[in-house]
């Protein structure tokens, strides 16, 4: 059996997994070629930046994709994200607060 021959008995959902995996594969294969190439001192908040930017990306289409959020209504999906917004930003405000607690016992010394 050829190739073509398999791929036309392939459902329509099968063939959007497999494109989401070569997908998340490559973005995948990409972080690595970052994590491994950049210097780290030099460009320390550039490779975070784009770390994070691609995380967003595969959590996307995994959340998309994998978990069929992405054909749900979208008063759904935005009770799904805003929460987790607010998380995302509960945990940065947190961290950014909690620094200025050893600012300032280090100054009071």
């Amino acid at each position: 059996m050829a190739h073509s021959e398999i791929t036309e008995k392939l459902p329509a959902q099968t063939k959007e997994i497999w494109r989401t995996f070569w997908i998340l594969l490559g973005i995948t294969a990409f972080e690595f070629l970052i994590a491994f190439t950049i210097d780290a001192d030099t460009y320390k908040w550039t490779k975070i930046g784009i770390f994070i930017i691609l995380t967003i990306v595969k959590a996307y289409y995994i959340v998309g994709i994998f978990m069929h959020l992405k054909n749900e209504v979208k008063s759904l999906i935005w009770t799904i994200i805003l929460p987790c917004i607010f998380v995302v930003w509960l945990i940065v405000a947190l961290i950014v607060e909690g620094g200025y607690i050893g600012l300032v016992r280090y100054i009071g010394k």
